[in-house]
């Protein structure tokens, strides 16, 4: 019997993406792409959610990429513009989980501990939770299994009684191997059909 639900934040319920802001900045797609592939890329953004300081971040690439310093300056500069608002349907779900009263609802997330002041003063909803972790206060993110094994122990959940719910199947798969059970975000309407299946949510 399901009693926990932990969500992931990003790409689930709060819409973050870079190409917000650098359809802005970078006109050409192909160079757009390049950009944030190697540059400002994935990798390197999820150092900082791990804890290392914007500032730092931001010097290591300047110095490596110094003729794009103007663009790596404005990943954190003007993050706020990568927010796209909330994904509507997973948000509604959300609201409903937390109205049944029957759950504990959890959000397990890697993003930088500065910039998710930023997040916290956007969305309300984030005040729903019974708890959030965050990588970027942690110091350690996801996948590694010590960051699951934190919000477990912190909040005393039992994994056979849990649902982790998260757009990465990197992620998904790291949660099954700690006996959670899990499921691979790609849409609200997914999801949904998903809980019901599960009788999480009442048709």
């Amino acid at each position: 019997m399901i009693n926990t639900i932990i969500f992931d934040l990003g790409a689930v319920l709060i819409d973050w993406n870079p190409n917000h802001l650098y359809n802005k900045l970078i006109a050409n797609e192909e160079e757009r792409t390049h950009f944030l592939t190697h540059i400002c890329s994935p990798d390197w953004n999820e150092e900082q959610d791990a804890g290392r300081s914007l500032a730092e971040g931001t010097a290591v690439l300047v110095q490596q990429f110094p003729e794009h310093e103007e663009n790596i300056r404005a990943f954190y500069g003007r993050w706020e513009e990568m927010l796209g608002g909330p994904i509507a349907g997973t948000v509604e779900i959300f609201k409903q989980l937390k109205g049944s009263g029957r759950y504990k609802l959890y959000a397990l997330t890697n993003w930088s501990a500065e910039t998710f002041e930023i997040a916290l003063q956007h969305y309300d909803f984030l005040n729903w939770f019974d708890g959030i972790v965050v990588s970027g206060i942690e110091k350690i993110r996801k996948p590694n299994p010590e960051f699951y094994r934190t919000l477990l122990n912190r909040y005393k959940v039992n994994t056979a009684e849990a649902l982790f719910i998260d757009d990465n199947l990197r992620n998904v798969k790291a949660a099954e191997e700690l006996g959670i059970n899990s499921f691979h975000f790609t849409s609200a309407a997914d999801l949904n059909i998903f809980l019901k299946q599960q009788q999480i949510l009442i048709a």
